[in-house]
């Protein structure tokens, strides 16, 4: 199975329109377009019913003491953990592409509704319901596609790996608010298939012109 998006080459940058957070000279940051990518895909294997997209962020800092703080840096050295922005499942079998801004086309404070998708698909919980627990004006369940936002002034060029699996269940039973480790367990044992693609992102400013992949034009 082959993975494509228009909208970023594999192991290039992503641009800030598919963002939740873009760089800002005077606040570090300010809210982006926050629309999803585009996404299509083809060599389905025989037997696929249905298909699962999740997107994680591999490099979310271990300890938060530094993240977004004046005067101090997230290291590059800090042991990094997972930050899922995009739990989709029970995609129709026949489905060969997800249009750009299809499940997201802004931020909304408080969180997109969930679980029922489009696409007759269902959305989980991505992390920001946990980093925005404890925020006033943000604080929600946040269901669906939520794009990069990382620290600004982490030292590390931060991956967000996009992974559509084609599935032998057209459903996958999940209900409520699931979250990406639910799906990913949900679906041990019927995975036929799966193929990623890589982007990156920066809010450092330091960084900005060095991502990973980026070219002069970027």
């Amino acid at each position: 199975m082959k993975l494509s998006s228009l909208s970023f080459a594999d192991n290039e940058t992503i641009p800030e329109r598919y963002a939740f957070g873009r760089v800002d000279p005077k606040s570090h940051v300010a809210l982006a377009d926050n629309c999803n990518p585009q996404f299509s895909w083809d060599d389905v294997p025989d037997g696929t019913k249905s298909f699962a997209l999740i997107c994680h962020d591999l490099d979310v800092p271990s300890k938060p003491d530094d993240v977004n703080q004046d005067g101090r840096t997230v290291p590059a050295d800090l042991p990094r953990v997972d930050f899922f922005h995009w739990v989709l499942v029970d995609l129709p079998a026949d489905l060969r592409e997800i249009e750009e801004g299809a499940f997201s086309s802004s931020v909304t404070p408080r969180g997109k509704g969930g679980p029922l998708a489009p696409l007759n698909a269902r959305q989980g919980l991505n992390d920001y319901t946990g980093w925005f627990s404890a925020d006033h004006d943000m604080s929600g369940e946040y269901f669906g596609y939520d794009g990069p936002c990382p620290p600004w002034n982490d030292e590390l060029v931060h991956r967000y790996k996009f992974t559509l699996y084609a599935l032998d269940v057209a459903s996958l039973g999940l209900q409520g608010s699931f979250k990406g480790a639910d799906a990913l367990h949900a679906m041990q044992g019927h995975v036929l298939a799966q193929a990623s693609v890589t982007g990156t992102y920066t809010l450092n400013p330091n960084l900005a012109p060095k991502q990973i992949g980026a070219t002069s034009s970027t």
